[in-house]
C-alpha cells in the first residue's frame, strides 16, 4: 500500500466484547469510522476484526542463556508479530532493544527493564542480582530505564532449604515499591510460592507474573486490592519437566513444583470467579519459543474463563491496563484479521488471515 492508500476492514469488527460494527477504514496509519471521500486506492479486507493481540509477559533479547544479539531480537519480535501479537509487554530482558521502537515492521514493546533478583536467587545471566539494601536504588534505575513497569523476581528455590522461599524481606520491597511508585512506575513480580503473595500484595505491588501460589485466603486479597496475574499457563505446563530434572538434588522444591501445576487451572478459574484481573502471557523468550499467545488464550479457557473473557484477556481488557487503544476513532491502525468469529473458539487466534500494523497490510 502506498502513503496515500486508504484499507477498508468489512465483514465484523470486533471494537469491544459487546461493540461490533461492520467495517471501519484506516487512513494515514489510523483507524476512522467515518469514509473516506475521494480516496485514490482502496484496497479491502474482509473478515473477523480485532485490535492486535497483546503477550503481556515475554521477553524480547533473552533467551534461555542471557542476553541475544540484535538479529536474534528481530527475529522473536517478528514471530510475535506474524502470531497477531502486536503489543508486547517484555517482563523483564537484559538487552537494549530500544532500536525495535524505530522499526515500523515490528511490534509495540512496554518494557520492564532487566529482572531484579536476590543474588544467586535466578537464572543465570538474566539479571541485576542483589542483597535488599540496594533493593530501592535498582527499582528507581529500572523504573526510569522502563516504560512505567518494574519487575522483581518475588521468590526462587533457596539451597538452604531445597524449596521455593520469598527473596525479599517485608521492609525493603514495600519501600522499593513506594520508589517506584513515586516515579510513576508500576511493579510486578515472578512469583510461584504461596507464601510470597500476600506481603506483595499489602506492600502495593500492582501485578503477580505466574500466581501459581494463589490460594483462597490470599485470592479475596488481590481481587480488594484490584491486583492483576498474568498466570502464563503455557509456561507452568513445564513444571513437571523441571520438577523431575531438579528432583535428585531438590526432592522438595520438585513436589512443590508438581502439586503447583497440578491445581494450576483451578487456581486461575477462582482468582477470575472471584473479580481478580487475568491478562494472557506466555513467558517467551527464556526457554519458550515466541508466538505462542494463541494457545495462552487457549490455556485460559481449558481453566474455565468464558470465551470472550480469555479474549479480552489479550485484546480489549490487555490494552486498556496497559494504557494502549484498541480500534478506536483515531487510534493506530494495530488489528488482526481472522476467518472466523473469535468468541465462538478462540482457537481462531491461531491462524490469523491479515496482520495489520500502523496501518500497512503487514502479513
Amino acid at each position: 500500500m502506498s502513503d496515500g492508500a486508504v484499507l477498508h476492514l468489512k465483514g465484523r469488527v470486533l471494537v469491544g466484547p459487546e461493540d461490533v460494527r461492520d467495517e471501519l477504514w484506516v487512513v494515514g496509519g489510523r483507524v476512522t469510522y467515518d469514509r473516506p471521500v475521494a480516496a485514490r486506492e482502496v484496497t479491502t479486507v474482509q473478515g473477523w476484526v480485532l485490535p492486535g493481540l497483546v503477550d503481556a509477559h515475554c521477553h524480547v533479547g533473552l533467551d534461555a542463556d542471557g542476553p541475544v544479539d540484535d538479529p536474534t531480537s528481530e527475529k522473536q519480535a517478528l514471530t510475535e508479530r506474524d502470531a497477531g501479537a502486536l503489543l508486547l509487554r517484555d517482563a523483564g530482558s537484559p538487552s537494549d532493544t530500544r532500536w525495535i521502537d524505530d522499526r515500523e515492521d515490528l511490534p509495540r514493546i512496554i518494557r520492564a527493564g532487566r529482572h531484579i533478583a536476590r543474588t544467586r536467587r535466578y537464572i543465570r545471566n538474566y539479571a541485576h542480582e542483589i542483597e535488599p539494601a540496594d533493593l530501592v536504588a535498582y527499582v528507581a534505575q529500572e523504573a526510569r530505564r522502563g516504560d512505567g513497569w518494574v519487575k522483581l523476581v518475588g521468590d526462587w528455590i533457596d539451597r538452604s532449604t531445597g524449596d521455593l522461599e520469598a527473596c525479599w524481606p517485608r521492609g525493603a520491597v514495600a519501600a522499593a515499591i513506594a520508589e517506584a511508585h513515586r516515579l510513576g512506575a508500576r511493579v510486578t513480580a515472578h512469583c510461584f510460592a504461596e507464601d510470597t503473595l500476600a506481603p506483595l500484595v499489602e506492600a502495593g505491588i500492582d501485578c503477580i507474573e505466574h500466581a501459581t501460589g494463589l490460594t483462597e485466603e490470599t485470592i479475596p486479597l488481590f481481587a480488594e486490592r484490584g491486583v492483576a496475574i498474568v498466570p502464563t499457563l503455557v509456561n507452568i505446563a513445564t513444571f513437571p519437566q523441571l520438577a523431575s530434572g531438579g528432583e535428585a538434588k531438590f526432592p522438595r522444591w520438585a513436589d512443590h513444583m508438581r502439586r503447583l501445576h497440578e491445581r494450576r487451572y483451578d487456581t486461575v478459574r477462582a482468582a477470575y470467579d472471584a473479580g481478580v484481573p487475568v491478562f494472557a502471557g506466555t513467558d517467551a523468550g527464556g526457554s519458550l519459543a515466541h508466538g505462542l499467545v494463541a494457545q495462552e488464550v487457549a490455556e485460559l479457557r481449558k481453566a474455565g474463563l468464558p470465551a470472550v473473557a480469555a479474549l479480552s484477556a489479550t485484546t480489549w481488557g490487555a490494552r486498556d491496563w496497559l494504557g494502549r487503544p484498541g480500534l478506536t476513532e483515531g487510534a493506530p491502525a494495530d488489528l488482526v484479521v481472522y476467518e472466523a468469529d473469535p468468541r465462538q473458539d478462540v482457537r481462531v487466534l491461531a491462524a490469523p488471515r491479515r496482520v495489520v500494523l500502523r496501518g500497512r497490510v503487514i502479513g
